[in-house]
């Protein structure tokens, strides 16, 4: 392909470091799809006569179906899945063949080609989140009116609703909705025509090839075109992002799952035994999940780590672009069918969960909200409560089991409590956002119609 300009063959040391082929195979889809178009424009333009155009596309087809099926055989030379295609061509219908790459570089062919693949995942990706938010939405659906402890610092903080919870996530995956479109949007400029790095010489129609290949337009500048992987970056912080609300998730599950919460039982579909304790039900897939947050932050930190500093235009440095996009990629299409069916089949244990809400000091805002209304001072009232806590745990009971002389202690001699149960703690958190029956719905509501609008 370039061995016109060196009078000695590369060395076998070279040839290792710089193949890409194990990697970027899997995009023969794309560059063929490419290719095509590009051979079928070279010839609408006169740039290259019909005939050959016509010989290219049949021969187009033909690699294709020897890719699909498996029959297509991969030569020594082959440095990668573009300069596999051509040769194979050549081979099929000659110096046609060796028309193909006129007014085009592997720069601006590769990126095309990988830009186009982004897209197509992307899209398959949003039916992946839709199908753990569907499941999330479901359980929440269902659990309207289950109590959990909220925590905060791995404590018990406050009940809240079941189904308050599980929306947080949903809310999460919106967000992650939202990258995962801007993505999709980064991939809307078509660089194929920006040659090496300064354009080509031939009368291209870049806007019928932008066009045909789904792009919105061309890349206005052919620099920036053939050097720039933002819309992968904006891919890898969608994956780092979502590796990261899953790795939450996880976390959770694992916690509720285990015997000293008991909150949920796990789907047999979606555990593990162990090799050596016969009791045992082993939470894998969430903490796979909880595991992966570190692979898909490494792949958005390694690939900014490869474009830093990186002069205009191309650079060789560019071809690890996809070790890191695929691996994302990957390990995104495993997380979420997995994930999605944990929380769908999962199995939650209200009584449980409501007698871990319902203990403790977990009310004790509602008794100094109680205070306030009075017209106590909050950190007056945030006092009193706190001394009438630490009264009450001395002896394990609960703030609604304080003694007549642990309220005369705090202060609240005489006074008129509030009902101080987990029941009446969430429903007086009315406010949009909060944990009352009436805003429980109101939210459930809104996320359902967030998720149907992906």
């Amino acid at each position: 392909m370039w061995g016109g300009r060196f009078a000695g063959s590369s060395a076998e040391a070279f040839d290792r470091l710089n193949v890409s082929l194990p990697v970027d195979r899997r995009l023969w889809p794309e560059d063929v799809a490419a290719s095509r178009v590009h051979a079928a424009m070279l010839g609408a333009q006169g740039i290259i006569d019909e005939a050959d155009a016509a010989s290219i596309e049949e021969g187009l087809v033909r690699v294709a179906s020897e890719l699909e099926s498996g029959e297509f055989v991969f030569a020594p030379g082959d440095e990668d899945i573009h300069t596999a295609v051509e040769r194979r061509l050549t081979e099929l219908v000659g110096d046609a063949g060796r028309r193909l790459h006129t007014a085009r570089s592997r720069n601006d062919q590769v990126i095309t080609d990988t830009l186009i693949y982004l897209r197509t995942r992307a899209r398959e990706q949003v039916g992946m989140l839709r199908g753990l938010a569907g499941a999330l939405l479901a359980q929440a659906s269902e659990h309207i009116d289950s109590l959990v402890p909220g925590y905060t610092h791995s404590q018990r903080a406050q009940p809240v609703r079941l189904a308050h919870h599980l929306l947080a996530y949903v809310w999460m995956l919106d967000r992650d909705r939202g990258r995962l479109a801007a993505a999709e949007a980064a991939t809307e400029e078509c660089p194929l025509g920006s040659g090496a790095l300064a354009g080509v010489g031939f009368p291209v129609d870049r806007q019928r090839v932008a066009r045909e290949l789904g792009f919105d337009r061309p890349a206005p500048n052919s620099m920036d075109a053939v050097g720039s992987r933002d819309a992968l970056v904006d891919y890898l912080h969608f994956a780092a992002q979502l590796g990261v609300h899953l790795s939450r998730l996880g976390s959770e599950i694992v916690m509720w799952a285990g015997d000293e919460h008991g909150f949920l039982e796990l789907d047999d579909a979606y555990s593990s035994g162990s090799s050596m304790l016969p009791q045992k039900k082993n939470p894998d897939a969430a903490e796979l999940a909880r595991a992966k947050a570190a692979r898909l932050t490494a792949d958005l930190s390694g690939l900014l780590g490869v474009l830093a500093a990186l002069p205009l235009a191309y650079n060789k440095d560019l071809q690890e672009d996809k070790t890191y996009l695929f691996d994302a990629v990957d390990s995104v299409e495993l997380l979420l069918p997995a994930m999605a069916g944990t929380v769908a089949t999962a199995r939650f244990r209200p009584e449980r969960m409501a007698e871990a809400a319902g203990g403790g000091a977990v009310v004790a805002i509602d008794l100094a909200d109680h205070l306030v209304r009075e017209g106590w001072p909050f950190r007056r009232a945030h006092e009193a409560v706190g001394s009438l806590v630490r009264d009450c745990l001395d002896r394990g009971a609960s703030l609604a089991e304080a003694r007549p002389e642990e309220l005369e202690r705090a202060g609240l001699a005489g006074m008129r409590l509030p009902e101080l149960t987990a029941e009446a703690s969430v429903e007086a958190k009315t406010a949009q956002g909060g944990t009352s029956r009436g805003a429980v719905e109101e939210q459930l509501r809104a996320a359902q119609n967030a998720v149907a609008a992906w």
